[in-house]
């Protein structure tokens, strides 16, 4: 029996009472004047009063292009998106059949060129040889402490590898790539291997743990172990293996990568650094936005009758923007982008395999509302909020569709997020560590007041 439950009901009473005036108490004293930030040019979340973002860094891992340069002006264009200075239309578009697309991206992101035949069997044999648990790992920590938020037994299993590695604190350029190269091929294990601990001890249901198979794409190896019948199409896992590509880098700015580069210049280890990243990921706000655009559609879905019926949808969505509906923060999820203003690169190759996908599955009146309300959602938010600059879709509008269409569990939303992005991270770390010697340390500005201690002593 616990402490908690040894309490009497009066001592419960009174502890809850204690909490509600520290709560009181703790919001009375760090709220800070918005005013504040405009009077010492605050950069708040380092963007400044346009969004933008401010430069803290340099990077030659990826780019973000929204804007067309034409007589001095930045004009608004479609977007694109450079992995090494490689456009990702034309890596999507290269593959030609190929289904190594994610690990050639790995590999562009990690050594700054698309391999060549003869490397890229050879990083495939690297990764097939790293990509293993061990049953003893399985058993003492995957399945141990199992709960429903996987990016949280994620952090977990990652910050135990560092007790299984005999030189876990060497942050060496050789050494470090050796550890990320294992962080990237046994992540994929982890996540779905954790998932299946907590339906097995949370929903008791049956427990199975497949390995991957040597030859097999990622994608093809988590679809295999995720499925009972390891059963899987080929355009599955090539829809898989592409929204991979597409969420595997993003800038050195986006909020889980400034945290790798943040982290890597206190100098600590591998481990640490990825662990940190994915607790960034894992937010709402970052990470778990096409979970939030999945529940918004189950929403609206609940509450339209006609889905085809441009007027009915309309004025539901500007209910959501009303705070009049769904979760009430007048927020339409996968809508719009910090950098982004015509289109997000990403959302748009994504959509075509949505859409392909969607057609295999016999779901295309769901695909054809996402399409409606991609349509009327930008002109609803550019008129509610009276902005002049387009709102266009971003990645998060077609991800969980498509995942949801793969059969990949919720839970699984995030995470599949995380296997996707940790060879960007990996290649910021390495920028970070063979770059800079200095801490990443911004300022803050204090707008408190100092107090005399005597003062305080006399008011007790």
């Amino acid at each position: 029996m616990t402490d908690r439950e040894m309490m009497s009901v009066e001592d419960m009473g009174l502890l809850k009472e204690d909490m509600k005036k520290l709560e009181d108490e703790l919001m009375k004293n760090h709220r800070i004047d918005p005013n504040l930030y405009v009077e010492y040019d605050v950069k708040r979340g380092l963007r400044d009063s346009a969004g933008k973002g401010v430069l803290t860094g340099l990077t030659e891992i990826s780019d973000v292009s929204a804007y067309n340069l034409v007589n001095g002006r930045k004009i608004p264009a479609e977007g694109n998106l450079y992995y090494q200075g490689v456009n990702v239309y034309d890596i999507v578009k290269g593959l030609n059949g190929r289904k190594y697309g994610f690990e050639e991206t790995i590999y562009l992101l990690l050594f700054g060129k698309l391999p060549n035949q003869h490397e890229l069997e050879m990083f495939l044999n690297v990764m097939f040889e790293f990509q293993n648990l061990g049953g003893r790992f399985v058993r003492d920590v995957v399945m141990k402490a199992s709960n429903a938020n996987i990016m949280n037994s994620m952090q977990r299993c990652i910050l135990t590898l560092y007790t299984y590695d005999e030189n876990p604190e060497d942050i060496s350029p050789a050494n470090v790539l050796r550890q990320s190269l294992e962080l990237i091929a046994k992540l994929p294990l982890i996540a779905v291997y954790s998932y299946h601990a907590y339906r097995h001890f949370r929903k008791d249901e049956t427990l199975f743990i497949r390995n991957p198979e040597k030859g097999l794409s990622f994608a093809e190896n988590i679809l295999l172990m995720l499925r009972p019948d390891r059963q899987y199409t080929e355009l599955e896992a090539k829809v898989l293996d592409i929204a991979l590509i597409l969420h595997a880098e993003h800038g050195g700015g986006n909020n889980s990568t400034f945290t790798t580069h943040v982290v890597s210049s206190s100098g600590t280890d591998t481990y640490s650094s990825v662990a940190a990243s994915i607790g960034s990921l894992k937010g709402p706000r970052h990470g778990g936005a096409n979970l939030k655009v999945q529940n918004m559609f189950k929403d609206i879905k609940e509450h339209i009758s006609d889905w085809t019926n441009e007027e009915e949808v309309g004025n539901y969505l500007q209910k959501i923007l009303d705070k009049k509906a769904f979760d009430h923060s007048g927020l339409i999820y996968g809508m719009g982008h910090a950098v982004y203003t015509l289109s997000d690169p990403r959302e748009v190759m994504l959509k075509k395999f949505a859409k392909a996908l969607a057609e295999e599955k016999g779901m295309m009146e769901e695909f054809a509302l996402y399409e409606l309300v991609e349509r009327l959602a930008g002109q609803l938010i550019m008129q509610h909020r009276k902005l002049f600059k387009n709102v266009c879709a971003n990645v998060d509008f077609y991800s969980g569709f498509v995942y949801s269409m793969l059969g990949i569990p919720e839970e699984l939303f995030t995470p599949i997020f995380a296997i996707a992005r940790i060879p960007g991270w990996s290649a910021h770390r390495l920028e970070e560590l063979i770059n800079t010697s200095k801490i990443i340390r911004p300022a803050y500005k204090y707008v408190g007041e100092h107090i005399d201690f005597q003062s305080i002593e006399d008011r007790k």
